[in-house]
């Protein structure tokens, strides 16, 4: 059974996980609405992903017969800026996200659940490979200055993204 200061804390991150769905799924509207699909797409999976880290963190609170207690989300911003500044903006919510699995980590060690610290290890792995691929991202975006045919080739990139459930056991 979890202990209840892990019970809520895993709690809050379901509501954070969902509010990061509904960040990116904002985010994908406003590049539909700036005419780049490929980006739209890449928004729109990344919305999903987020989606099927509040379950992975819902499932395991019922596994553990815990409660979960599901809070209202925050609203999301509906403006972003230019193409560059957009993907600035995913690299600073996948850091802060980061922050939020690093300190579910130390109150894992704190109140000595190792169960929730190997579930925890798969989130702090995943966190590294979003951060990286978004810095790809706005690396290969500032190279051709977020316009033109630069810009064109990679949202053409992005659009062949497609939704995999990473968080599905085995993979």
């Amino acid at each position: 059974m979890l202990k209840e200061k892990m019970q809520n804390a895993l709690n809050e991150q379901i509501n954070k996980e969902l509010y990061s769905s509904y960040l990116y799924l904002s985010m994908s509207a406003y590049a539909q609405s700036m005419g780049l699909q490929g980006v739209a797409n890449w928004m729109k999976i990344q919305a999903q992903e987020e989606l099927t880290h509040a379950n992975k963190f819902f499932d395991y609170i019922h596994e553990r017969n815990g409660k979960v207690i599901l809070k209202a989300i925050d609203a999301v911003e509906t403006e972003f800026g230019n193409v560059i500044d957009l993907f600035k903006r995913v690299l600073e919510h996948e850091e802060y996200v980061t922050s939020l699995i690093n300190n579910l980590v130390d109150i894992s060690i704190e109140v000595n659940d190792h169960a929730t610290r190997s579930l925890l290890m798969w989130f702090v792995d995943e966190q590294v490979e979003e951060e990286a691929s978004v810095q790809e991202i706005i690396d290969n975006l500032k190279m051709v200055e977020g316009k033109g045919q630069g810009l064109f080739m990679i949202d053409k990139e992005l659009s062949t993204r497609v939704f995999v459930d990473s968080t599905q056991k085995g993979k």
